[in-house]
């Protein structure tokens, strides 16, 4: 009957109306619910850093002189005894203190009494009563829990860090647009259906009007075009200020990065592009922010059909309803019934489709050794030699009709693609909980890249799209023929205002440590939102932790768009922060004696990926610019030399093909720049694994240049499985993946290869 009890308490059944082995299997689940949120509560318990408690400061040893000296010998035996008693650990519990806190708190608790030079004299009196049998030895536990509290801040104010970090209602937190009552339009439809064209005529043709988009390339695109119609706009990026009419008169509208969104300015009509990635791990907050929080009579949002439930239940939170305008598709877009099979079969209006860097490098150079000019996009490219490649595939009359892109083509640039080429279809991605995994890129993904293919209005009207591989064109044709999965849930971010009520809380606590906590003790509606992954931002955190800096500055420190995967970057980030820290301006000499100035054209790849590293840093000083406009006050120098470096950047590009063959030889004369010479091995040259060793998923990975560290153990039970000798395995290089994808030499790494040497 008492296990019954206990499974309606926590699975809400009654387990006595069915059978025996119903009542057995419910049992089970209820005792494994049970220990799951025991486990949970430790984890949780965990991130709590205990506080070192100083010793007692009298210099007197006030109760020797009243009670007599304490024996360190007796006292240990009745504080082991102390914390053996069940009643104590009952006690502990309602007060807060899990297994996990108590055994902590009981050792800090130990020591502190055994190695104090003297204690506080009401705790002394008890110990001597305890030791001459005038006391209980029950009676140290409101000493015990006042240490613990000290050692645990947390144990005072728990009920305090759960009503801060409660995120069950995120729209009432944006009373100014609670208090309107918004228009709601959501313009349904996939990629070249016109959908966004629609928005953006409102947003036009209104008396004032915001336009959020997910890049600054989309930011500054609708920027041009509307000052282009006469209807005078202002550009807000991270990195960016552009004014319409003049920087001392405002336009009435801004387009702006989703991130720099403002929820405090009132607007006739407010556009959100993209909204399906209000479901992203890392930037799904900044499309919630911006759809709960917009003021505006018309929020006009565009994007994949899919996104529609979530928004409608979204919205009855809200007390609003969703007007839906559904379109098709423009152009035909067909997929082919066979694969391209071999680069011989690039023909005008092609985009073949890479997700890595090795794999860009190697299909452009075997293109361009076929004769025909190829233009070549990915994410680290600046967004000037983005465009200039793309125009340049873009003129008819240009010479080069072939393009090698990754997935940076899927938004925010116009393309005249005649067909679209899937090189391969699987992809690094991270997960919600900040995990790398490599799988088969997802329905919406290949919808959106596949969509390219075929652009109104221009000389490819009838798009095509098929695979590189013929084993792949039967599974693209699966992923075509399906729908996005509807939208679960939006993302949620912690704010700056949340994590300093928490520091408040818990001053001795780190950044990164309060993040964590945060996450760990929020209270989210998990059926229409979750907690964006943290990784990035804890990343920074940690790395300028010894950074003396104030908290709020900190934050934004670590709010940075920083390539974590980019060690020089990461570098100079730390380099800004201890300048930021002693209070001294970063100026433009700082920059130009750090990142190598002047610039010179890039000989080999290493040459064009330091610069693009460097034309990163000039981004993260012209965004902390914009924060922190007293300590960083040369931006307008920074931006001219950043527009230099992008022409550099162009050029290096254009000749892609010549730095590969100038790596190759540098590497076999030995002649390798010192920054990039590791990370050069993963561009250029294809992991050496021994043939016999090859299995399929082996295969798959080195052929795409997605083989990571974390899955070395997995090829090693193939191996294993094909009886390689173990003498091969001695000459088998590390395979790598692409810098855009994965740190090729992480901690992870390091650790396999110490392994693999012992």
């Amino acid at each position: 009957m008492q296990n019954c009890r206990r499974c309606i308490s926590l699975l809400g059944r009654r387990p006595c109306l069915g059978t025996v082995s119903d009542m057995r299997r419910l049992h089970r689940a209820a005792t494994l619910l049970s220990r799951k949120k025991q486990d949970d509560n430790v984890n949780v318990s965990a991130l709590f850093k205990p506080v070192q408690v100083q010793a007692n400061a009298d210099a007197e040893d006030v109760g020797s002189e009243l009670v007599g000296k304490l024996e360190k010998s007796e006292l240990l035996k009745i504080l082991n005894k102390f914390t053996q008693r069940r009643e104590i650990k009952s006690l502990c519990s309602e007060n807060g203190l899990d297994a996990y806190l108590q055994q902590q708190a009981f050792g800090s608790f130990r020591r502190y009494c055994i190695e104090a030079d003297n204690l506080p004299v009401d705790l002394h009196i008890v110990f001597s009563d305890i030791t001459q049998g005038a006391g209980h030895i029950d009676d140290i536990f409101p000493y015990f829990l006042r240490h613990a509290k000290t050692v645990f801040p947390h144990l005072d104010c728990m009920d305090d860090l759960k009503k801060i970090s409660d995120l069950r209602q995120p729209a009432n937190w944006y009373t100014n647009a609670r208090a309107i009552t918004r228009k709601i339009v959501f313009h349904a439809g996939p990629t070249n259906s016109g959908k966004t064209y629609h928005a953006m005529e409102r947003f036009l043709t209104a008396s004032s009007g915001v336009y959020c988009g997910p890049l600054k390339l989309l930011a500054t695109e609708v920027y041009n075009k509307a000052n282009e119609r006469g209807t005078p706009c202002d550009l807000v990026t991270g990195e960016e200020r552009k004014f319409g009419i003049g920087e001392g008169s405002p336009a009435n509208h801004v387009a702006c990065t989703v991130e720099m969104t403002s929820v405090n300015t009132p607007y006739e009509v407010a556009v959100i592009d993209e909204i399906q990635q209000i479901r992203d791990p890392q930037r799904g907050w900044a499309w919630t922010r911006a759809f709960l929080g917009l003021i505006a009579d018309e929020v006009h949002v565009c994007g994949e059909a899919g996104s529609l439930e979530l928004l409608e239940k979204i919205c009855e939170t809200t007390g609003e309803t969703v007007e839906v305008r559904r379109y098709e598709r423009l152009t035909e877009l067909t997929v082919e019934t066979s694969a391209l099979g071999s680069l011989d079969n690039v023909v005008p209006g092609d985009c073949i489709v890479c997700f890595s860097k090795h794999d860009i490098y190697t299909v452009s150079r075997e293109i361009e050794a076929r004769g025909k000019e190829v233009a070549v996009i990915y994410g680290g490219l600046p967004p000037g030699t983005k465009l200039a490649q793309a125009a340049k595939f873009n003129d008819p009359a240009n010479s080069c009709k072939v393009m090698v892109a990754t997935d940076a083509i899927g938004m925010g640039l116009n393309l005249s693609i005649r067909r679209i080429i899937f090189y391969s279809l699987v992809k690094p991605t991270m997960n919600e909980r900040g995990e790398r995994e490599i799988d088969t890129i997802s329905v919406s993904s290949a919808l959106q890249i596949a969509g390219r293919a075929g652009r109104f209005r221009t000389q490819w009207e009838h798009g095509y799209v098929t695979t590189f591989k013929p084993e792949d064109l039967q599974t693209l044709q699966r992923i075509l023929a399906q729908t996005p999965e509807p939208l679960k849930q939006a993302g949620l971010h912690p704010t700056a205002d949340q994590i300093e009520l928490y520091a408040y809380h818990l001053p001795n606590s780190s950044l990164s440590n309060l993040m964590d906590i945060f996450v760990n003790l929020c209270t989210v509606d998990d059926s229409l939102y979750f907690m964006c992954n943290i990784e990035d931002f804890k990343f920074l955190a940690e790395m300028i932790q010894h950074v003396p800096l104030p908290l709020r500055a900190r934050y934004v420190f670590c709010c940075a768009p920083i390539n974590r995967k980019m060690p020089f970057v990461c570098s100079m980030f730390l380099k800004i922060a201890r300048q930021y820290s002693r209070n001294e301006p970063i100026t433009f000499d700082f920059v130009k004696r750090n990142c190598g100035w002047p610039f010179k054209l890039p000989k080999t790849i290493l040459d064009l990926v330091h610069l693009e590293a460097v034309f990163d840093v000039m981004d993260l000083y012209l965004w902390l610019s914009y924060r922190f406009m007293d300590l960083f006050p040369e931006a307008a120098h920074v931006r001219e030399a950043q527009k230099e470096l992008d022409e550099i950047i162009q050029q290096g590009v254009f000749q892609i093909t010549r730095l590969l063959k100038n790596t190759e030889a540098s590497q076999e004369g030995g002649d390798v720049p010192s920054y990039t010479v590791r990370r050069a091995v993963t561009y250029v040259k294809e992991p050496r694994l021994p043939s016999s060793s090859r299995g399929r998923l082996t295969e798959r990975l080195l052929a795409q240049g997605l083989l990571t560290p974390g899955m070395l153990s997995e090829l090693r039970k193939e191996w294993d499985a094909q009886s390689i000798p173990s003498s091969s395995s001695k000459d088998t290089q590390e395979p790598t993946t692409d810098s855009d994808d994965e740190d090729n030499y992480s901690g992870n790494a390091r650790k396999v290869r110490r392994k693999r040497r012992k």
